[in-house]
Parts: structure tokens; C-alpha cells; sequence
């Protein structure tokens, strides 16, 4: 990954918004990362391949909790449950 210090990022911000075109950089300040700036087509791909590894692993756990006897009233009751 490229990497790019926060200084030069500000002062060479056109070339940063092109080098993110083709990979994402790493923004270090004071020598620790704090940011990564990347295409809006590689930020789609990665939040829409979270958004199908939450929906997957949602749907399991539903099945699995229906397999095991929860009903949406248990649940209800379960979250209304104080002690």
C-alpha cells in the first residue's frame, strides 16, 4: 500500500486523490497511520461486500435461533426482561 505523510498529502492533494485512483494510501501523521484515502469504486466493492457478509451471517443466526425455539414474542419477551 502507499503510503504518504499528512503534510505532503495537504500540499499535494491532487496527487494523492490520483494515486488513490489505482490503490488506496495510507495517511501517516507524526509516523502512525491515521487514514486511508481510496477511489469511490473500491470504497463501493468493500461496502458492498460487508454488507453481504452481514446479511449472510444475519440470515445464520436466524436460522439458528428459529432451529433452536426462538419465536419473535421470546425475544420480545427476552429484551423486555429486566432482571
Amino acid at each position: 500500500m502507499k503510503q504518504m505523510a499528512a503534510r505532503e498529502a495537504k500540499n499535494r492533494f491532487g496527487v494523492l486523490l490520483d494515486a488513490a485512483q489505482s490503490s488506496p494510501v495510507r495517511v501517516t501523521k507524526q509516523g502512525r497511520a491515521v487514514g486511508i484515502l481510496m477511489s469511490i469504486q473500491h470504497y463501493e466493492r468493500l461496502r458492498g461486500a460487508a454488507w453481504e457478509r452481514l446479511s449472510k451471517t444475519m440470515n445464520a443466526m436466524s436460522a439458528q435461533a428459529s432451529a433452536g425455539g426462538l419465536t419473535k414474542e421470546k425475544l420480545a419477551q427476552l429484551l423486555s426482561d429486566e432482571s
